[in-house]
């Protein structure tokens, strides 16, 4: 049986405990300055709110954070996910467009950000470039590939069916919103149930280890960047869908560093090995949050991100045993007895 103060430095120890803390308080501000906050209404079967909003909003986040956190996890960062956003939307409206059917267009815009993601993680893994420097090379290419598919001008989508994956409702409850958190408790369980997560927490811990113990670094690597870039796609089409629009130019611009934003705030280490997709999925709702709460405040846009980086600073200092040890140490010392 577990004693009290083991389980309170388990608690304390969570990376988990902090961004929630974070999420808390930030619900509760805004309860305190609003108390309509939490109410949630009911429309023509749709059920509208500030919270409904800013699910809404964190699943064009959600998806690019899942694939981030794997990535991160095999002790890389994929910084090309914006502009594969960008493809996947805009060739998606395209094809639906020129009466391609929405299963199929679906599919094939998956498939290309997924050979996207592959073709990086070819670079990373076999041709041993840097991370950073591969998926800028695919940011920039990309972002390129999206404008030139539609020679830099919006494709205005009209297809109901497509439209529904942004605007849809299923029992009051928007799709996106239903969908996003469904594929998040898929890929949680899979990598619960399977060996697949603890592969990539081997290479990302130790990469030099995890091949001595027979597992394929390169393997495990192209396949997570090829996976980032299919969660890269379904938000590219969440969020092409939402504004009824595929904006090439403006299409995932910054999602990179909000899913960085997110993981990093979840509990994920930078340096690779540990990796929470739970934990993303709070990271992402907590930024999402605080956006909105800035704007409810009539903070400027071009202030946002300064609230947005403190509170980030915060919560990973929190998540730090080290730092942790430091604030506590002098009320330890205090409360030391005095020796004979």
């Amino acid at each position: 049986m577990t004693d009290k103060p083991t389980l309170l430095r388990n608690i304390l120890g969570s990376r988990l405990l902090w961004p929630a803390c974070g999420l808390f308080l930030l619900l509760a501000f805004n309860l305190v300055n609003d108390p309509a906050f939490f109410e949630i209404g009911l429309r023509d079967g749709k059920l509208y709110g500030d919270i409904v909003s800013i699910l809404l909003q964190a699943a064009k986040i959600i998806p690019v954070a899942i694939g981030m956190t794997l990535v991160i996890a095999t002790g890389g960062v994929d910084l090309s996910v914006g502009s594969v956003m960008a493809i996947a939307g805009t060739l998606a409206a395209l094809l639906v467009a020129t009466g391609t059917p929405l299963i199929l267009a679906i599919l094939a815009a998956i498939a290309l950000a997924a050979v996207v993601g592959a073709a990086t993680g070819v670079l990373v893994a076999h041709v041993r470039i840097q991370p950073i420097v591969a998926t800028l090379i695919f940011m920039v290419l990309g972002r390129g590939i999206a404008m030139d598919l539609t020679k830099g001008m919006g494709k205005p989508i009209t297809d109901p069916a497509f439209l529904y994956l942004g605007g849809g409702y299923i029992l009051g409850v928007p799709f996106a919103v239903v969908l996003v958190l469904v594929f998040g408790l898929v890929v949680g369980l899979f990598l619960r149930k399977t060996a697949t997560g603890l592969f990539i927490s081997a290479v990302g811990a130790n990469a030099a280890a995890s091949r001595l113990c027979g597992i394929r670094e390169s393997r495990i690597k192209v396949g997570i960047y090829a996976f980032s870039g299919v969660c890269a796609a379904l938000a590219g089409l969440i969020a092409a869908a939402r504004v009824e629009s595929a904006e090439p130019a403006r299409m995932g611009e910054l999602a990179e560093l909000d899913a960085i934003f997110a993981v990093v705030v979840g509990g994920t280490a930078l340096t690779g090995g540990r990796f929470s997709i739970l934990g993303s999925l709070v990271g992402a709702i907590l930024i999402q949050t605080l956006v909105w709460t800035m704007q409810k405040l009539g903070v400027p846009s071009d202030v946002t991100p300064v609230p947005k980086a403190l509170v980030i600073i915060v919560v990973c200092l929190l998540q730090s045993p080290r730092f942790r040890a430091q604030i506590t140490a002098p009320f330890k010392a205090r409360k030391r007895p005095a020796t004979a």
